[in-house]
């Protein structure tokens, strides 16, 4: 048997959180099992789904890199198949015309709440067995599937263990409404049919509808997949995690500058484990993937283990990966690199200090951009009357150097601290400031190097204009 599973989003919003980590143990699965992922888009709320949505967790997807075998299958385009198989089951006794009202339906739950009973359809009811028998040919109905009056489902959620469902609970569900559109329920028992999926792995959410699918399998003769239900994600708080938690669209996450591996990484630890281990290439997850190894538990989100995580990609992941995704935010930034050093040389200096994309676009604007004025607080400690004397001897000592290089950057630092018989401090300080407009910076010889013998005199000599001034207000 060929593995099979699904991610089957609904269009009515962006792909958030919960919906990416489902999406992601699916294609897991198939690609541990060596089999195929489909993705469909359910789109039969017609009311609420819209083209935005559905390009959105296409964006999503392909941003995180979980490319799909089959699909996109969308529903709205299968109406002819649902109601072929509507029809199968009406034939078959399986299904019946329902004629009562939304009112009615609406008086008989009201009734049944008045006698504290189980609000629920109940084909036998006066009321509605009247308003059906009453009922005329081509009087507008519902189509309800026949659900089992006796015994319980009963399956093995590959998470959860054992579940079972009286079929005393479950009523006669609608899988065709007044307007010939068919429902959810039935739809994706449809759909997991014929494109034979295998695994059905979803949100815990979804456990109720798991009985009342089952029946609808067995009615139609297909089979019936294997089901894991996921646990919610929690925010910090331990309330279900909302917009109120910060992002909870993949997009935003792209936005706020982490590498889709990082957030890979991040939600398959959500939940899952592998031994004590908490980094994972593709490759690795892919091979010790497992439902059994899914926690039945909530897990709660934490931003401050994603930061550390999307560091940690930044710093290991090749210069050129991580340039590409960094692009982007060069570009919100509209800072244009083509007039400095290479991009991936400054990644290689850079990008360990940062947690995100956007704190790394933001620091490296001053190798390709000069700047207008220093950082006030920094100047004010650094390029005081005490720094004029280091500045120009190291501008003197940068203007000879024949062969730019770091070491060579080095060696000028250390002679001025020799000639002038002063710590490190007393030049580096008000150099880095002097070259990056700030007080941080990585190792100040190698940003100068990056930055270019041209850029960096004008620079000191800037510094030096600006120590003047304060020299003389200070006189």
């Amino acid at each position: 048997m060929t593995v099979k599973t699904r991610f089957a989003p609904s269009p009515t919003g962006y792909l958030h959180v919960g919906g990416a980590r489902t999406a992601l143990y699916s294609w897991l699965y198939a690609k541990h099992n060596k089999g195929e992922f489909v993705l469909r888009i359910e789109d039969t709320d017609l009311e609420r789904n819209s083209q935005e949505a559905v390009d959105a967790i296409m964006e999503g997807m392909e941003w995180l890199g979980l490319e799909w075998n089959e699909g996109p299958y969308f529903q709205t385009q299968r109406f002819d198949r649902y109601n072929e198989m509507v029809d199968v089951l009406l034939a078959q006794d399986k299904a019946y015309k329902c004629y009562a009202s939304k009112e009615l339906l609406d008086e008989v739950r009201a009734e049944q709440e008045a006698n504290k009973e189980m609000a629920r359809y109940d084909a036998n009811h006066p009321k509605i067995k009247a308003a059906n028998d009453a009922a005329k040919d081509g009087d507008p109905c519902v189509i309800r599937f026949r659900n089992p009056k006796e015994g319980s489902v009963v399956f093995d959620d590959q998470i959860r263990g054992r579940i079972e469902i009286s079929n005393s609970q479950m009523d006669d569900l609608i899988i065709r409404r007044t307007d010939g559109s068919p429902t959810y329920n039935f739809c994706v028992v449809v759909d997991d049919w014929d494109m034979e999926i295998t695994h059905v792995i979803r949100g815990e959410d979804h456990i109720n509808n798991t009985p009342r699918q089952i029946n609808i399998y067995e009615a139609l003769g297909a089979p019936v997949p294997t089901f894991a239900h996921c646990a919610m994600i929690l925010g910090d708080d331990g309330a279900k995690l909302s917009k109120r938690h910060g992002a909870v669209s993949v997009m935003q996450y792209r936005d706020m500058g982490y590498l889709p591996e990082a957030l890979n990484n991040y939600l398959v630890r959500l939940g899952w484990s592998h031994g004590d281990q908490e980094i994972f290439s593709q490759e690795e997850m892919i091979e010790f993937f497992s439902l059994n190894a899914i926690s039945k538990s909530a897990s709660a989100f934490n931003t401050d283990k994603l930061l550390w995580l999307n560091n940690h990609y930044i710093k290991t992941s090749e210069p050129e990966y991580v340039a590409k995704h960094l692009q982007w935010h060069l570009d919100q930034q509209a800072l244009n690199i083509e007039n400095g050093p290479a991009i991936t040389e400054v990644i290689k200096l850079v990008g360990e200090r940062c947690n995100t994309l956007v704190e790394l676009a933001e620091q490296i604007r001053y190798f390709y951009e000069d700047f207008a004025e220093f950082e006030a607080g920094a100047a004010k400690k650094h390029l005081r009357g005490v720094a004029k004397e280091p500045l120009e001897v190291a501008l003197a000592k940068v203007e000879a150097i024949e062969e730019w290089t770091t070491e060579n950057l080095h060696q000028m630092i250390a002679d001025v601290c020799a000639d002038l018989e002063i710590g490190m401090g007393k030049i580096g300080m008000p150099l880095r400031v002097a070259v990056t407009g700030g007080g941080q910076s990585p190792s100040v010889d190698a940003v100068m190097q990056l930055i270019g013998k041209e850029r960096c005199v004008a620079r000191i000599k800037m510094a030096l204009l600006s120590v003047k001034q304060t020299h003389n207000y200070e006189c």
